[in-house]
C-alpha cells in the first residue's frame, strides 16, 4: 500500500483533505485510533496517508505527525507566522480591531506580518500615519495595492517556506491578495467543493493553500469583533511593544500607565513618541478586562 506524506488543508464533516506535493489533494479519513488517543487532526497538520484510490485520490490518515505548535483560534496546527490585512481606506481601517488581533496573536506566540492594502486610493501623509502607528509595535508592516498588484512580490517572499495564517475583516482584498498569491487555490478549492456538496459537507472554518512548495497559506474567516477577556491586564501591558524602552521612567515597577503619578510611558505619549491611537486602544482593552473581573 502506497504512503505519502502531506498536510490536511480542509476538514468537513470527519473528511479531512491532503495536499501531498506532486501529487494533488487526496480526500481522507482518519483511522479509529486517534479518537482512541484522545487527538483529533487540525487543518495544518503534517501527516502520513495511506492511498487505497490513486486516480480517484482516496486515502486514510494512517498518522499524524509532530506538532510544531496549536492555535486556538484559529484552530491550526503547524503556524510560523500570521499576516494580518487591513485597508489603508475604503473601509478605513479599525484600529481596535487590529490591536485587538495582534494581542491574540501575541498570547499564542505567533510573529504577525501588518498588511495595508489599496494604498494606491491614499496619499502618502495618510500612509505615514500608518507606518508611525505601527512602526514601534514589533511587527513588520508592508503597504500594497492588490489592484496594481504593487508590494505583492515583497508578501510573496515573506511567505516563503513558512505556513502564514491570513486573516483581516471583510472588503479588505484578503481575498483579492490570495488569488494573486495562490492562483491554483480558486481552481483547487472548486474541485474539492464539487467533491463535497454533499448536504452535510459545510464548513466556515480554516483551509490552507499551497503558494508554491513548503509554503503554505491558512486563510480564515473574516472577523468583524475580538475578545480579549482571556488576557490579563498585566499581559495587555506587556504586549504593548512600544511601552517597553519609557517604563524605566516610571514611578512604580507595576504600573499600568493610566492612572498613576510619574509615568514614563504617559509622559513619551504627551512628547508624541507613543501613537495615541495604539494608547487609547490599550486602555480600552485593558478596562474590558477589568469590567469583565467585576463580574
Amino acid at each position: 500500500m502506497n504512503e505519502l506524506k502531506g498536510k490536511i488543508i480542509k476538514g468537513v464533516g470527519g473528511f479531512y483533505y491532503i495536499h501531498v506535493e506532486k501529487h494533488g489533494v487526496y480526500e481522507c479519513k482518519a483511522k479509529g485510533v486517534f479518537r482512541n488517543q484522545g487527538m483529533k487532526p487540525l487543518v495544518g497538520d503534517n501527516v502520513l496517508i495511506s492511498v487505497l484510490n490513486e486516480s480517484e485520490k482516496l486515502g486514510n490518515i494512517t498518522d499524524i505527525l509532530p506538532r510544531a505548535n496549536t492555535l486556538v483560534r484559529p484552530a491550526v496546527a503547524n503556524v510560523d507566522q500570521s499576516l494580518v490585512v487591513f485597508a489603508a481606506a475604503e473601509p478605513n481601517p479599525n484600529f481596535n480591531l487590529l490591536d485587538r488581533f495582534l494581542l491574540m496573536m501575541k498570547k499564542q506566540n505567533v510573529p504577525t506580518i501588518i498588511c495595508f492594502n489599496k494604498v494606491d486610493i491614499v496619499d502618502s501623509s495618510e500612509i505615514k500615519q500608518l507606518e508611525q502607528t505601527y512602526e514601534k509595535s514589533g511587527h513588520k508592516v508592508c503597504f500594497i495595492s492588490v489592484l496594481k498588484e504593487e508590494g505583492v512580490q515583497e508578501v510573496r517572499k515573506l511567505l516563503m517556506h513558512k505556513t502564514t495564517v491570513f486573516a483581516g475583516p471583510s472588503g479588505v482584498g484578503k481575498s483579492s491578495l490570495l488569488n494573486i498569491l495562490a492562483p491554483e487555490a480558486e481552481m483547487e478549492t472548486g474541485r474539492v467543493s464539487e467533491k463535497i456538496k454533499r448536504g452535510r459537507h459545510t464548513t466556515r472554518h480554516s483551509e490552507i493553500f499551497n503558494v508554491e512548495g513548503d509554503s503554505y497559506i491558512v486563510d480564515t474567516p473574516g472577523f468583524s469583533s475580538l475578545y480579549v477577556d482571556e488576557c490579563s491586564v498585566e499581559e495587555i501591558r506587556d504586549y504593548f511593544w512600544e511601552f517597553k524602552e519609557y517604563e524605566q521612567y516610571c514611578r512604580f515597577l507595576t504600573c499600568m500607565h493610566i492612572n498613576e503619578p510619574d509615568c514614563g510611558v504617559k509622559e513619551a505619549l504627551n512628547e508624541g513618541k507613543i501613537s495615541s491611537i495604539r494608547y487609547d486602544n490599550y486602555k480600552q482593552m485593558v478596562e474590558e478586562v477589568k469590567q469583565k473581573r467585576r463580574w
